[in-house]
């Protein structure tokens, strides 16, 4: 134990040196330029662009925020996110919620999101990765579907999303995502093969996205502000943990919020209503215990809350275009040629 919390502490000092250390633009920030957009953006909308930074054949960069300076409004034709490594710094998102991101804590940003960042100071060391949406294939697998966390990353595929546009999580106590963060960014600044490069952080990602989906419960907790916003995830996250036997009446009384509003709150940020979303988020669990347990079709259906098999044989062939018996055959052949 002993000698893994000096790995640890030599790893941490290790990438904060790498980290902290100027960069040409903050000298030129320093000696009294402002932000050149014409280093991350074409056109006259501030939009950063993924090609002026990243490197042909990469799928995954990091970069350092840029210090000294108010970096201003903004968004993303990626999808990205900022992992704190040490000090804080003070985010405006979409206009209105102010974040404070604390050492050890990450945002993610989808390519609805507007963001504007305070100056931040020497010490203040973020780390910025920008992500290709084809990165996201090989860790969206490891995550099954109905997760809170793989809903928005799919969600930042379409630019017409409604859906939640930025997720915060106070990750600094939960170790394991301290690790993989701290891997994630060691990585890519020892290694120069684009392909071992692309690989393990696919991989490294994937275990990210499992860890963090644990935790769930403790996204957007500092932005009370976003009240319609911070409902929608509880009663997300409900539907996500009572699928089985979740009611609209019992989520309603819980959030102390009449029925029909929480069903219109539904319909407006995810398309589906709450019966639609709790028989979706059924039917993506029926479909992952068919390709990843040898429970009988019956078993199953009766396990993820429905007694009536026609209506769940009916219901699985209109979200998935084929019965649960050929979906899992389909299931293991795609498995075989992994």
């Amino acid at each position: 134990m002993h000698s893994f919390c000096l790995y640890n502490i030599a790893m941490e000092k290790l990438l904060y040196e790498q980290l902290a250390k100027l960069t040409d633009e903050e000298k030129e920030i320093l000696s009294g330029r402002e932000i050149d957009k014409k280093r991350y953006s074409t056109g006259n909308s501030f939009v950063i662009d993924s090609e002026k930074l990243l490197k042909k054949g990469r799928l995954i960069e990091i970069r350092p925020h840029t210090r000294f300076v108010h970096f201003p409004k903004h968004s993303h034709n990626y999808v990205e996110f900022v992992y704190m490594v040490s000090g804080e710094t003070h985010h405006i998102l979409n206009g209105t919620d102010e974040i404070t991101l604390k050492a050890g804590e990450l945002l993610f940003l989808n390519q609805n999101a507007t963001q504007e960042i305070l100056p931040a100071s020497e010490n203040d060391v973020a780390v910025n990765f920008i992500l290709l949406p084809e990165f996201f294939d090989e860790a969206l697998r490891m995550v099954p579907e109905g997760d809170l966390l793989r809903d928005f990353l799919i969600s930042t595929l379409s630019p017409d999303s409604s859906f939640l546009t930025y997720l915060h999580f106070p990750a600094a106590d939960i170790l394991p995502v301290q690790n993989l963060m701290e891997n994630m960014i060691y990585t890519m600044l020892i290694q120069s093969s684009e392909t071992i490069i692309n690989n393990i952080n696919k991989t490294t990602m994937g275990l990210l996205l499992q860890t963090l989906s644990a935790y769930v419960s403790l996204v957007n907790q500092g932005t009370p502000s976003q009240y319609e916003q911070n409902l929608l995830l509880t009663v997300l996250k409900y539907i996500d943990t009572h699928y089985q036997n979740g009611t609209l009446e019992a989520i309603a009384e819980k959030t102390k919020q009449p029925t029909y509003y929480i069903s219109r709150l539904l319909k407006n940020h995810t398309g589906k209503n709450f019966k639609e979303q709790l028989m979706t988020r059924r039917l993506q669990q029926a479909a992952y215990l068919l390709g990843h347990t040898t429970l009988t079709v019956e078993d199953i259906y009766t396990y993820i809350g429905y007694d009536n098999s026609s209506y769940f044989y009916r219901k699985f062939k209109d979200m998935f275009g084929m019965s649960p018996k050929h979906y899992r055959l389909s299931a293991a052949t795609s498995e075989s040629l992994l």
